[in-house]
């Protein structure tokens, strides 16, 4: 999971799903500072030069904040930056104007429960996402529209009201925040995972039991196929010393479960087998139907997800995700699901993989890893009854310890300035390098001190 994939197209109900309407109206705006986010997109207004742009939530570090604030009917947004600069027009383009210009006003009208469009005052013009071609890149100018989906935007608070969790026995799924390890095999200590001159910067350096015994609760697994099966490495599994076969590593995750009747563990697969493969290696895990859940056939995507009592009560105590794509099991013929392992973009949304290279400057940006022009899934995607659960990467290309230890420290930070308001829900998986390393599970314990919007 270190490596981008090519993107491929999900389902045509997901990616038609990309912000299911709502049945109560949005209350009036209150005044306060927020991100202008695009319901399509899951990308920020911001001032760039004068010019307003979509570009990636990036906090306070990206000219994306702005004051709404009453006039009359109508409503300014002030740049939280350049004092007097308001988020207007210019002709039929977005544009920071002077607070003081005409171009400066908008009409701010509810969609739906969360959803408004931002039209100029006695216009048909709204404020509108440009229509990209296939392949085309983000930043884009905003311009002014017509109404539609492309028009429709979050006003996403800046600093919003949060709640205290729940009592333990009434917390859901999705309002949990667990610890996770990227590469979770590749930890030298478990077995070889790639070629020698790799294995020298392993992104862990505990086994999977160890990682368990820690308090980690998600496992970002690579698995690749061979004659022996399904076997755990890094893009290729040639000249890899003491393979580990993936049921080894799933056995070791069953087996604490039978032991902890009251936890619950996720397996996210970076897969590159074949479905019929993937069944076989499954068969060979003693007690995984004792414990494996399987929100398809639990009414989650209609009625929301369980609560964890609720979850420890069933037995259903690990997930088991696939990044790979279910149109092209169907056309081998096989379904993943059919053997209880979920495609991962119909339940989940997860940001782009890497912050940067292992050294120097990193990107903190939160942005979906899933948009682009075979699919589209915005870290805001909801639907009526059912959020999907958010999977939280913060690590690099390259797993430096030194370098992760640091950004360890900064994930809870990272999280809810960043990550919170461009999913618009709080992670259910951090994702980390070296988890041992710069106390990534206080970040845990902070989110699992609240409910987010």
């Amino acid at each position: 999971m270190s490596t981008p994939h090519a993107l491929l197209a999900t389902t045509a109900a997901l990616a038609a799903v990309v912000v299911a309407p709502q049945t109560a109206a949005a209350a009036a705006p209150a005044p306060g500072t927020y991100y202008v986010q695009s319901a399509t997109t899951g990308l920020n207004a911001a001032d760039s030069g004068g010019a307003v742009e979509q570009h990636r939530p990036r906090g306070n570090e990206g000219r994306q904040q702005w004051q709404l604030k009453p006039n009359g009917s109508s409503y300014l947004l002030e740049s939280t930056d350049v004092s007097g600069n308001c988020l207007g027009r210019s002709g039929d383009q977005a544009a920071t104007v002077a607070c003081a210009s005409a171009d400066a006003l908008w009409e701010i009208n509810p969609l739906d429960a969360d959803r408004y469009t931002l039209k100029a005052p006695g216009t048909t013009r709204h404020l509108t996402v440009a229509p990209q071609p296939p392949g085309a890149t983000y930043p884009v100018r905003l311009a002014l529209g017509g109404s539609g989906d492309l028009a429709a935007w979050y006003l996403t608070p800046v600093a919003p009201a949060t709640n205290p969790m729940p009592p333990q026995d009434r917390r859901t799924l999705d309002q949990v925040t667990f610890l996770t390890t990227h590469n979770a095999y590749a930890n030298g200590v478990d077995g070889g995972f790639a070629p020698p001159f790799v294995s020298l910067v392993p992104n862990q350096t505990r086994g999977i039991e160890r990682q368990l015994a820690d308090g980690v609760r998600g496992f970002m697994l690579d698995i690749h196929q061979t004659p022996d099966g399904a076997i755990l490495c890094h893009n290729s599994c040639t000249l890899v010393s003491r393979p580990v076969a993936l049921w080894v590593d799933l056995q070791r995750m069953v087996d604490f479960l039978k032991a902890h009747p009251d936890q619950f563990v996720t397996v996210f697969l970076e897969d590159y087998v074949d479905p019929a493969v993937l069944r076989a290696e499954l068969a060979r895990v003693a007690g995984l139907s004792d414990v494996l859940y399987r929100p398809d056939r639990t009414g989650v995507r209609q009625n929301g997800w369980p609560t964890m009592a609720e979850l420890a009560a069933a037995g259903d105590r690990l997930l088991i995700f696939t990044d790979h794509s279910r149109s092209a099991d169907q056309a081998a013929g096989l379904t993943r699901d059919s053997f209880g392992v979920m495609y991962q973009r119909e339940w989940t949304v997860e940001n782009h993989w890497s912050m940067g290279s292992g050294i120097g400057s990193s990107d903190w940006s939160c942005y979906s890893r899933w948009y682009g022009p075979d699919t589209n899934i915005p870290l805001t995607r909801t639907e009526p009854g059912f959020r999907p659960l958010f999977v939280m990467n913060h690590f690099r290309d390259v797993p430096i310890a030194g370098t992760a230890g640091t950004d360890n420290t900064k994930l809870a930070d990272r999280a809810q300035r960043f990550c919170q308001p461009a999913a618009r829900k709080k992670p259910t998986f951090l994702a980390v390098d070296h988890y041992d390393r710069g106390n990534p599970a206080s970040a845990v314990t902070t989110l699992n001190s609240y409910t987010y919007p």
